[in-house]
């Protein structure tokens, strides 16, 4: 119940900086100014890449929760760390994105939104990640099996809650620019 809130409020939080960013990008357009500051660029690919690999994750954290519930340690353990590599993996496609975009942090209003909504993001990937990582320990220590799995089921949930923020802010930034 309490991953379900915080989830919640996450929720509300990247709903009020998204709205802020496409807000202030729609009157800066309609004023007839460039969003972007010259030579600045938002390239596609990486972010397109974080997305598939979470896409990838999502199968992964899954069969984490299935293979728990079946009392199968082995595959639970290896669909686990496949999931926290993959989440590492999308930290790592947005540090080569932010090289990519020749942006500086204070250059713009869209710098500072970009770069404060992909941050805070990245930050709750990190959490996901302890969270996962916990999650594994736990298993390993043998808390987690058959019916009682709700620490992967919850790890699980907020998972797939990154993953559909990440979705709209691949749309919102990386997509429409």
């Amino acid at each position: 119940m309490g991953t379900a809130m915080a989830v919640g409020a996450i929720a509300m939080l990247f709903a009020g900086l998204i709205g802020t960013y496409l807000a202030t990008r729609s009157g800066v357009l309609a004023a007839g100014r460039e969003w972007l500051p010259d030579g600045s660029t938002i390239p596609l690919t990486p972010g397109t890449m974080g997305l598939v690999t979470f896409a990838l994750s999502i199968i992964t954290m899954h069969w984490a929760v299935y293979a728990v519930g079946n009392n199968d340690r082995q595959h639970a353990y290896l669909a686990l760390g496949l999931t926290i590599l993959f989440g590492i993996c999308v930290i790592n496609a947005t540090s080569f994105l932010y090289t990519q975009m020749n942006l500086g942090v204070a250059g713009s209003r869209a710098a500072v939104l970009i770069y404060v909504i992909t941050g805070a993001h990245l930050g709750m990937i990190v959490a996901a990640l302890v969270f996962a990582a916990l999650m594994t320990f736990r298993t390993l220590g043998g808390e987690y099996a058959g019916r009682d799995r709700e620490g992967i089921v919850a790890a699980a949930l907020f998972w797939y809650a990154t993953i559909a923020v990440y979705a709209v802010i691949w749309y919102a930034i990386y997509v429409t620019k």
